[in-house]
């Protein structure tokens, strides 16, 4: 999904659905609205689940809970929230691999599109494809070359099966017609670490904990995942620059309410959206830890999500991808 065809979408919210002038909008917020995050505290949808939740709480005038619920890749969490009352106080902060998941998993008990309204997309994150210091890689090339010439030979971690992390390394194998071997790991820290001594050869990790170790002369960076350089570390070229494949694996974070929730209330979350991502803190915030702040309408969210489930779909199938 090109993020620079959607900023143009940013503009169309006179598009919303016609319906709200005709409808009586309900009192809103009447108690604390609670971001339900479907993955443990600390990582980068924590993260931006609590740094606006703060900014909404300011003038929502409401008290806002954070409620971690993580397990099965998000599924948890983002069933319950599927199941909650739509009415605005239960939301929901996710990322990719809420498209990822239908077709990752046998059976899951919600519908990513039918069960949800999108409020806004609130970043894109670029991942970062990185080796140890000893391997005999100087680029993305010689990473395809070397799993072209001794398929499944080429092993690479991520933070878990199923994670966006896992996805992206995934695409690159079904683009080059290649196929490297998948080392699961519980979180990007231990994936990282084992990377960092040599026990797998490749990791796909977000850009500014790799950056870490990078710069310390603990891994070595490749390329990013990006559809162009990063302002973060612009002497990385993309997979795509690298490789010359049309290749884009970054990882987006979003906000959604349970279907059925009134558009009025869908409208003033996306304007409350508006509102924080135009703050100079939240967007350094969201910068320093790695992501491209980004907000768009909520039926362009909804495109977003659709092309995202068909697209990673044909990977899961081609890959032979599964968790259950």
């Amino acid at each position: 999904m090109d993020r620079h065809l959607l900023s143009l979408a940013v503009v169309v919210l006179g598009a919303f659905p016609h319906a709200v002038g005709a409808q009586t909008a309900p009192a809103y917020p009447t108690k604390p609205v609670r971001i339900i995050v479907p993955f443990a505290p600390g990582g980068g949808t924590d993260v931006t689940a609590r740094l606006f939740g703060q900014k909404f709480a300011e003038t929502l005038k409401q008290h806002v809970i954070i409620d971690n619920r993580p397990g099965a890749g998000g599924n948890l969490g983002t069933e319950l929230a599927a199941r909650a009352t739509a009415d605005g106080h239960t939301l929901l902060m996710t990322v990719s691999s809420h498209a990822i998941n239908v077709s990752l998993y046998r059976k899951i008990a919600y519908d990513p599109v039918k069960d949800f309204t999108p409020i806004s997309m609130i970043a894109w994150a670029t991942s970062i494809i990185v080796c140890h210091p000893t391997a005999a890689y100087a680029s993305v090339k010689d990473v395809l070359a070397a799993a072209k010439a001794k398929p499944g030979d080429v092993t690479y971690a991520s933070p878990g099966s199923g994670t966006p992390q896992h996805l992206a390394m995934e695409l690159l194998g079904v683009m080059a017609g290649v196929r490297f071997l998948h080392v699961p790991f519980n979180g990007g820290g231990p994936a990282t670490s084992a990377t960092v001594a040599g026990q797998v050869q490749l990791l796909n990790s977000s850009l500014p904990s790799a950056l870490t170790q990078v710069r310390a002369g603990r891994l070595r960076g490749l390329a990013v995942t990006s559809p162009k350089r990063t302002e973060l570390a612009p002497e990385f070229p993309t997979v795509a620059e690298a490789t010359g494949l049309n290749y884009e694996a970054d990882v987006w974070y979003g906000l959604l309410a349970p279907a059925g929730t009134h558009p009025a209330i869908i409208k003033r979350l996306n304007a409350e959206v508006e509102r924080a991502m135009e703050m100079k803190d939240v967007r350094e915030r969201l910068m320093t830890i790695g992501f491209d702040p980004f907000r768009n309408a909520p039926e362009q969210f909804a495109q977003v999500i659709k092309a995202e489930i068909t697209k990673w779909s044909k990977v899961v199938k081609d890959s032979g991808a599964r968790v259950d």
